[in-house]
């Protein structure tokens, strides 16, 4: 098989699984760290034309990460464009078998199943607590329904104060995020990379929890140690 990802959560599931599998990845694909394959652009603005010179036999993409119109100019080049949905965390197991079986796995990897075990696992939380979880700042954006990193954030205890709000990433003034009731910020690092210094401040009256945003946005090994990073993080948030 030659495979190009679009998406970095793939690009990491598939060249651990898979290694050799990888000829093309986006230039955001930044796990494994010695991941040494074409680079194609970005996952908004891929380029279509080195894509096709690599003839790959599968592309993989997501409905989320990439734009339907440069998915379309891969397929009438006459290349297979596999396109996944992930909203949930088990949905995201689901499609994580089946990107690898088309790309080729006879069987499911070890850390697959570990990843199931570690979330599975979970304790009941003793308390819930009430969040905003901005992922863009100028301007702010932050989770709303339907989100991968928001049913994770659910299930450790974290439930989010725009989870029914129709859009699934609203733009919401800081202003209407300060009096939301949310008793809880988190703050991942990417897509926007919020800090101690960039982001925390706009928030003077609520502990801020910073998390790794790969731990809460990524769907792939790094769901494995994801329950032990995000809980530290959110048991650590302070003023």
């Amino acid at each position: 098989m030659r495979v190009v990802s679009l998406v970095p959560s793939l690009t990491e599931a598939i060249a651990v699984t898979l290694p050799g599998v990888l000829v093309g990845a986006t230039d955001w694909c930044t796990h494994p760290a010695d991941l040494a394959v074409t680079r194609v652009g970005g996952t908004k603005n891929p380029a279509v034309d080195r894509i096709v010179a690599l003839a790959p036999d599968l592309v993989v993409a997501n409905e989320e990460e990439n734009r339907a119109p440069d998915l379309d100019a891969l397929r009438a080049a006459g290349l297979e464009v596999l396109v996944t949905e992930v909203r949930s965390l088990p949905q995201a197991f689901t499609e994580l078998a089946r990107v690898l079986a088309a790309c080729g796995a006879d069987h499911r990897p070890r850390w697959l199943d570990e990843a199931e075990a570690a979330w599975a696992a979970l304790p009941e939380p003793a308390e819930r607590r009430w969040a905003v979880v901005p992922v863009w700042r100028r301007p702010w954006m932050v989770l709303g329904r339907d989100t991968f990193a928001g049913d994770l954030l659910a299930r450790l205890g974290v439930d989010h104060v725009h989870a029914r709000h129709p859009e699934r990433y609203p733009r919401i003034p800081l202003a209407e995020l300060l009096t939301s009731g949310a008793d809880l910020v988190v703050l991942p690092d990417e897509p926007y990379r919020f800090t101690a210094h960039d982001g925390r401040e706009a928030f003077p009256d609520l502990p801020c929890a910073l998390v790794s945003g790969r731990h809460l946005t990524w769907y792939g090994p790094s769901l494995v140690r994801a329950p032990e990073a995000l809980g530290r993080a959110l048991r650590a948030a302070h003023r």
